[in-house]
């Protein structure tokens, strides 16, 4: 059997895994890594794949976090075009696509989550149908995003609409069909839908809000039309899908580790077997007395970061500070907080034209902001959220005062 002699197996090679060998390093701990990596290309950027990339404002090699010498200078092996098909944890070895076997000492998932796409019942295995997974997705799709042709986006949430954006600004034809009562209804307010909802009608795009897909349908085995929960059946060269992700913790669960719809980890990222971490989107963690996942980059370094200092001998708990964005057209949505179960929202104009934040509260406790093309709206909630500071209701409302004096 392979000597292991301190090695960490990392599964999986996006953000978080980069993230946690990178810190790894910079804390001077040395032991053997091995990435196993099932894409082709080295660990690369993967918000810009559904705005700047998918509009060829940026190459795959702007994406790149290192290059790859930088691997290869930090002792760090990275196998790409691999998978980990099984995890025998009795004997502390992962199987590999090729067959091979490899020791660990310690165990990383960095899985990430995988889009939900369309039954093939429904015509989800028809040509032009796409999600935005990878940069191999963002290269298909970029080449049928062609002035005139007519895009169906299914969901919409932020990943749907920031393709119907990029769509629009590639002048094709746009519909985003939402099946919840409003657009962003898992993940925002009635007021930010609103706003949202404004900026794309503004754009030209159609948004049907409770509004499902019934089926696609299709000539010569390419997507032609859809038909709507609503009856009608309207013209389609291309259709989005942005319905959602599921977790990949498959490989945790038949390896016997605690499981819900995401591999569940504790304060420091470890699993149910102490020599097993987790992290990013796959990762099911505490947060204020709930289990959640944060799907977002700003997690998936923040606890890759937190789990690269266990390991490197620290015992200080993660402590999620959610923060999320989101580019459409020229406006800059910046969320800070999370606002899961708010009951009270406070819409307030910001200084310039076409900024805003909505001000989200839980049994009259600041929980989160979200801040349209407004920056120190931004700036201000994240500190105040930092702080556990709930601000002046009346000052907060009155759109003269200046943020700042919140703070005080």
């Amino acid at each position: 059997m392979e000597q292991v002699s301190g090695r960490l197996v990392v599964v999986g090679g996006g953000q978080a895994a980069f993230a946690l060998v990178a810190k790894l390093r910079a804390l001077k701990d040395m032991r053997p890594i091995t990435v196993v990596a099932a894409e082709a290309s080295l660990p690369y950027q993967r918000p810009p794949l559904s705005k700047k990339y998918l509009l060829r404002e940026m190459m795959l090699d702007r994406l790149l976090y290192r290059p790859e010498t930088w691997y290869a200078e930090h002792e760090i092996d990275i196998r790409l075009s691999t998978t980990v098909t099984r995890v025998d944890r009795a004997t502390r070895q992962v199987v590999l696509s090729d067959g091979s076997t490899l020791g660990y000492e310690t165990l990383a998932f960095a899985t990430g989550a995988t889009p939900r796409r369309l039954p093939a019942a429904v015509g989800g295995d028809l040509a032009g149908v796409y999600v935005v997974r990878d940069f191999r997705d963002a290269d298909l799709l970029a080449e049928e995003m062609q002035p005139g042709r007519r895009v169906l986006v299914v969901g919409g949430g932020y990943i749907g609409l920031e393709a119907a954006a990029v769509a629009r600004i590639s002048g094709l034809e746009v519909t985003v069909i939402e099946m919840a009562d409003r657009i962003l209804q898992r993940v925002a307010s009635a007021a930010t839908s609103a706003i949202v909802r404004e900026i794309h009608s503004a754009h030209g795009v159609h948004i049907r809000e409770g509004t499902g897909l019934h089926r696609l349908f299709g000539h010569n085995g390419r997507v032609t039309a859809a038909e709507l929960s609503d009856g009608s059946v309207i013209p389609v060269d291309i259709v989005i899908v942005g319905i959602g992700v599921t977790a990949n913790d498959d490989l945790a669960h038949d390896a016997g580790i605690e499981t819900a719809n995401g591999i569940v980890v504790d304060s420091h990222g470890r699993t149910s077997d102490p020599a097993v971490f987790a992290m990013g989107d796959c990762a099911v963690l505490p947060w204020d007395g709930m289990r959640i996942r944060l799907e977002s980059v700003q997690n998936a370094v923040d606890q890759a970061e937190a789990v690269a200092a266990v390991l490197a001998g620290s015992s200080v708990p993660y402590a999620p500070k959610p923060w999320f964005w989101s580019d459409q057209y020229d406006v800059k949505l910046q969320i800070a907080g999370f606002g899961l179960g708010h009951d009270e929202t406070l819409v307030r104009p910001g200084q310039r034209e076409g900024s805003v934040s909505v001000w989200y509260f839980r049994q009259g406790k600041l929980i989160a902001v979200d801040a349209i093309n407004d920056a120190k709206a931004y700036v201000t909630g994240k500190k105040l959220l930092e702080q556990g500071v709930t601000p002046n209701r009346a000052l907060l409302a009155d759109p003269q005062v200046d943020l700042k004096t919140l703070l005080a």
